[in-house]
């Protein structure tokens, strides 16, 4: 569930970086639309990567319950990080982003 929870919020950070105010608070300096469309498909492929890792975790019933807590985690995880520190928010998704192979190795071998 990690690595599912990890895709998750990967994919939402790079979804609401894809919109000009949170890119603006986070980063600073003006979104490109190449960088928009970029960090939308990076969310979506993220969120599709997750709903594959808690499939291949607990199977077709648990897989989408864990998914979907999943969701609702990161998401809450990173609506706070992005009210309370955008920056802290960017730093989260980037060791997230890290880290997921670990986990990906981890779950595969359990």
């Amino acid at each position: 569930m990690l690595l599912t929870t990890l895709l998750c919020f990967v994919g939402f950070s790079a979804l609401s970086l894809s919109m000009s105010r949170h890119y603006t608070d986070a980063i600073g300096g003006k979104l490109a639309p190449g960088r928009r469309q970029w960090l939308r498909v990076l969310g979506w492929v993220a969120l599709l990567f997750s709903l594959w890792a808690g499939i291949e975790a607990g199977g077709w019933g648990m897989g989408l319950v864990q998914w979907s807590a999943s969701l609702m985690i990161s998401a809450m995880a990173l609506l706070i990080a992005l009210s309370w520190r955008p920056r802290l928010a960017l730093l989260l998704a980037g060791m997230a982003l890290l880290i997921s192979p670990v986990a990906a190795i981890s779950q595969w071998l359990a």
